[in-house]
């Protein structure tokens, strides 16, 4: 199983604000299961949503 990758957001947020969380949140509103997860190399947080390999 893999992520596909809806979002990126920097890292460098004003303090307080959390665009990445607020973006998955909608996303989880409309039914979808998305997650953030930090990308250390890009320094930049990732909006993901799972999704299965056929194969």
């Amino acid at each position: 199983m893999g992520a596909k990758v809806l979002e990126r957001f920097p890292a460098g947020s004003p303090r307080g604000s959390w665009p990445a969380e607020e973006y998955a949140a909608r996303r989880r509103a409309e039914g979808q299961p998305a997650t953030v997860v930090m990308d250390l190399e890009q320094d930049a947080f990732l909006v993901v949503v799972p999704v299965h390999d056929e194969g």
